[in-house]
């Protein structure tokens, strides 16, 4: 799905003259703006026939396929160029484990090859629709995520919620030494406390004796990495013990004496390996026997067996690898087969910045991977210098949504386009969605068609449709489209097509794309709104595939040479 700002604006019968979209304007009582009075009735096609680009239509495969389909004949009718809704997007070809299934989209693509219709490869590298669960099990869940978890409570003593001589930190207990041991903010290894331990001259180890008050759980036979960081105001040496559970009932005593503890914190680890039986432990530090004064931070009980998840410089290879062999692995089956491509699609966020984790988050959703979070903004030109090199001839576009509604947004994408073309990256095109109101303003369309053209980059309206439910992003509830709006939604399909011929040059042109078939199954029209009553009615074609007010509209923006 894509997203839509709404744009609140009326219609203006000065600006509509202007543009000279109407053949005439009549004040309309109802709603103060002015109804069309022209000839959107020629449905006479095909709308290939128009055009000496593409005239693309987004289709989905399951509708499509079926025989003698109205929704596949209407496409193979009208259009010479398709983009895959769906069947080309990673998380329809990318498994769980990483590998690739290319089952439907191989079938859909000979669908179209033996019909004579260039398939738009959509697309290649975006946050959305990702095998994310695949993309963050490389990375361990996340640049901070994942990997082994640390089986000590409380391990950096932060919490302190009893804070008594017998429990100076939440899930410790002090065996022997009461009043020994006590929380500090000072000498701190890492976070906000640490454990302070003031051992009196004389004594023995055990005479100041500390230990995990809740026995841990532990598999026999596995090997587990313990860990603490000391360090003390004079050097010396202490001991730890790992204490072994038979079931309920305490067994062995593991001791490991002689750790050398020095005037700066020092981490001290070990491997313990459980013996058979043993279904628990606790782990004592015996730091006793020599005046000091001693701090202890960052314990740690780790299952050695699970690797640690990659952290900066190796999570960046990690995802420049996949994002790499996601590129190759797509065009390298369908080099010669699809000649053009989206290689990044959305890569900013509503407001002008580039996507990361935070302007982008997951939330609930488990399709989500931001590659730019990881990659930052050289994502883009390796993107594309990926792509070249498996497909040094097909076209390489950069798409994204809103481009004629948000100015800080147009002006981003197209500072990105320009940087990536002189480069040389690879980049040969830039894609506007289109996804639109009826409110959209004409200035901002033109302002948008103009900088997109000023790129020297073909230019694709790649995603086109027109809302005309009033509630736009928010649909009212029982809207049934009346003909005035539709003659309105014909007059703006006219006003974008010619508006692109306009200011597009010729060799610049890459293609005009509708994105969809019928009214029906338009993404607007989800499930969640077909059960509300909140439609909308955004495409060339009704839900019986009639040709609509928009079609004739559209078809007179191909044959108007460009006046709008």
């Amino acid at each position: 799905m894509k997203k839509i700002i709404k744009i609140n604006s009326i219609f203006y019968c000065t600006a509509l003259i202007a543009l000279t979209i109407f053949g005439s304007c009549k004040k309309d009582s109802q709603n103060q703006g002015f109804e069309n009075d022209g000839n959107f009735t020629d449905f006479t096609g095909p709308l290939k026939s128009f055009a000496t680009f593409p005239i693309g239509i987004a289709a989905e495969y399951p509708l499509s396929s079926t025989a003698n389909s109205k929704y596949w004949e209407t496409i193979k009718g009208d259009a010479n160029a398709i983009t895959f809704g769906n069947e080309l997007k990673n998380s329809s070809i990318v498994k769980a484990d990483g590998t690739y299934d290319f089952t439907t989209s191989d079938a859909f693509l000979n669908l179209a090859t033996a019909a004579g219709i260039q398939v738009f490869g959509h697309t290649l590298v975006w946050h959305s629709q990702q095998r994310a669960s695949y993309y963050n099990g490389l990375i361990g869940g996340g640049s901070s995520g994942g990997g082994a978890s640390n089986l000590a409570v409380n391990p950096g003593f932060e919490t302190t919620t009893v804070g008594t001589t017998a429990e100076p930190a939440d899930g410790w207990s002090v065996l022997n030494g009461a009043g020994q041991f006590v929380s500090t903010t000072a000498n701190t290894n890492s976070g906000a406390k640490a454990l302070q331990v003031n051992v009196p001259a004389g004594g023995q180890n055990y005479n100041t004796q500390i230990v995990t008050k809740a026995q841990i759980p532990v598999t026999a036979g596995k090997k587990y990495t313990i860990s603490y960081f000391i360090k003390g105001t004079a050097a010396q040496s202490v001991q730890f013990e790992v204490r072994a559970f038979l079931g309920a009932t305490a067994g062995s005593i593991d001791y490991q004496g002689g750790k050398a503890v020095t005037t700066s914190y020092a981490k001290i680890s070990y491997d313990y390996t459980v013996p058979a039986g043993v279904t628990a432990i606790q782990l004592a530090f015996d730091l006793g026997g020599v005046a000091n004064t001693l701090y202890l931070d960052d314990v740690s009980i780790m299952d050695a067996s699970i690797v640690p998840p990659p952290t900066g410089a190796a999570v960046i290879a990690i995802v420049d690898n996949a994002m790499k062999t996601h590129i190759e692995t797509v065009l390298g089956r369908y080099k010669g087969k699809i000649k053009a491509w989206d290689v990044l699609n959305e890569p900013f966020s509503d407001a002008g910045e580039l996507r990361n984790n935070t302007n982008t988050p997951a939330g609930t959703k488990t399709d989500i991977f931001v590659w730019q979070n990881y990659l930052g903004r050289d994502y883009a030109a390796k993107a594309f210098q990926y792509a070249k090199a498996a497909d040094p001839t097909a076209d390489l576009y950069m798409n994204d949504y809103n481009l004629e509604s948000s100015t800080t947004k147009l002006d981003a994408f197209v500072a990105l386009a320009k940087e990536l073309k002189a480069a040389n990256a690879g980049i040969t095109g830039v894609g506007t969605q289109m996804h639109m109101l009826l409110s959209t303003p004409y200035a901002n369309i033109i302002n948008m068609m103009q900088k997109l053209a000023a790129t020297g980059l073909k230019v694709r309206i790649s995603e086109f449709d027109i809302r005309i439910n009033p509630g736009g992003a928010n649909p009212a509830i029982g809207y049934k489209a009346s003909a005035y709006d539709l003659r309105l939604q014909a007059a703006m399909y006219k006003f974008v097509v010619a508006t692109y011929l306009k200011y597009v040059p010729e060799s610049q042109r890459g293609g005009i794309t509708i994105w969809g078939v019928d009214d029906t199954t338009s993404w607007l029209n989800t499930t969640t709104n077909i059960a509300a009553d909140k439609l909308d009615y955004p495409l060339l074609y009704n839900k019986d595939f009639a040709k609509k007010p928009a079609y004739a509209g559209f078809k007179q923006g191909l044959q108007s040479n460009g006046v709008n």
